[in-house]
């Protein structure tokens, strides 16, 4: 009967410690990786980086050979340079007193430099959907600049009355 660590079972995956893979000996089955134990999420930079970088948030626990293997093994991604950086997570304030209750949890931020010409764009996901207000405004402005063109059209006119021009 096996006994389950149930403290172990409430740990995020991202808490948990990625046992080490088993020595492989002569005549012993190949070992079968169907899913990683890492994760890797793409972020869009905060500012403009050139188009043959990319930024990822990356699990806690991969080196730079992990993040190298797992771009060029699974989504088939030439990598030509990997550097990683520990950023320290924020502050959590109380949201009257103001004062530090705790802090947040340290991440590890993968910059990528992509090979052989390969080239990222971040793409731009919410950039056509506008609010009706938005909507409103702008057709505001297209008014007005036509109402502009309008008047330095007929500039010399202006004295007579627009039911006349």
């Amino acid at each position: 009967m096996a006994t389950r660590l149930r403290g172990l079972a409430l740990l995020p995956l991202w808490r948990r410690r990625i046992p080490r893979y088993p020595v492989y000996w002569h005549g012993d089955p190949q070992l079968q990786v169907v899913l990683p134990h890492f994760w890797m999420k793409l972020v869009k930079p905060s500012r403009d980086i050139p188009s043959d970088q990319a930024r990822f948030f990356v699990h806690p626990q991969m080196s730079k050979i992990d993040i190298k293997n797992y771009l060029e093994k699974i989504y088939k991604i030439p990598v030509l340079n990997v550097r990683t950086k520990v950023m320290a997570g924020g502050d959590i304030k109380h949201p009257t007193r103001g004062h530090v209750m705790a802090k947040e949890d340290d991440y590890k931020v993968a910059f990528v430099q992509l090979g052989d010409g390969v080239t990222f764009e971040f793409p731009e996901i919410f950039k056509e959907i506008k609010s009706p207000a938005e909507k409103q405004v702008a057709e505001i402005k297209q008014l007005n600049r036509a109402d502009m063109e309008n008047e330095q059209k007929y500039w010399d006119k202006l004295s007579v009355p627009v039911w006349f021009r």
